[in-house]
């Protein structure tokens, strides 16, 4: 599976890699005193389009509920959310607002995987693992810096509402956690548009908090000690104008 592979290949020194890139990138660009501007009239269009793919780590922001200290529970030792790599694909619409502010819509296709761990009192554990296909539409406000040389710095901010195409079937004779088929998230993050002679290159960190309960009850008792389950997502995107 490709979300294996990935798994092996993002590791938290990846993160910190990534962390090392953009110190490098924002120090960078002050330093471009006699380059030549590219792009030089590329931010007076009021629209442009591109296209991006990211890749993220997600997990539950897990509640646990009345029922995890009453008796019929006792058997569970705790439920335990870890995060778990996935990746986007999509395309750009930016739209001018001003010198300093952008409106975009990036509407992408992710690829989820979320995975809740029952550890049972007796050493044992039961693993549900929720796998699924999003259709997320972000929309968001671009705030930017003014543009030194080929290099500005932006934060971005919105809601992206995102609604399941595949995986996660509610087969009530299944043997499964449950979990709705729509959810609502905040965005939130920061990047540098970078100008070169032919496009705009632009490395992206974003953070997403479900704003939804995403939590459905199922007759086998998965739901059974959780009040709530909402979705922490770490994304690094390339997006390229």
């Amino acid at each position: 599976m490709f979300t294996t592979y990935l798994r092996n290949k993002f590791s938290i020194s990846g993160r910190k890699g990534l962390i090392l890139i953009f110190l490098l990138v924002s120090t960078a660009g002050y330093s471009q005193k006699n380059v030549e501007t590219n792009l030089p009239h590329y931010d007076e269009r009021w629209i442009h389009y591109g296209f991006l793919i990211a890749g993220h780590r997600s997990h539950y922001q897990l509640k646990y509920s009345d029922n995890f200290i009453r008796p019929q529970l006792d058997s569970i030792q705790s439920i335990l959310t870890p995060s778990r790599l996935g990746f986007d694909l999509g395309f750009i619409v930016n739209l001018r607002l001003g010198e300093f502010f952008d409106f975009r819509v990036t509407p992408k296709v992710g690829f989820y995987e979320y995975k809740v761990e029952y550890n049972l009192t007796d050493g044992n554990q039961i693993n549900q693992l929720v796998e699924s296909t999003v259709v997320d539409i972000p929309l968001l406000f671009k705030y930017k810096s003014r543009r030194w040389t080929n290099t500005r710095i932006y934060m971005i901010a919105g809601v992206m509402p995102g609604i399941q195409a595949s995986g996660n079937k509610k087969d009530e004779n299944e043997r499964k956690l449950l979990t709705a088929d729509f959810n609502l998230s905040a965005e939130f993050g920061f990047g540098f548009d970078l100008y070169f002679p032919l496009f705009k290159f632009s490395p992206e960190i974003r953070f997403s908090r479900g704003l939804l309960n995403l939590l459905k009850e199922d007759r086998f008792g998965y739901s059974e000690g959780i009040e709530s389950l909402q979705t922490n997502v770490f994304t690094f995107y390339l997006l390229f104008e």
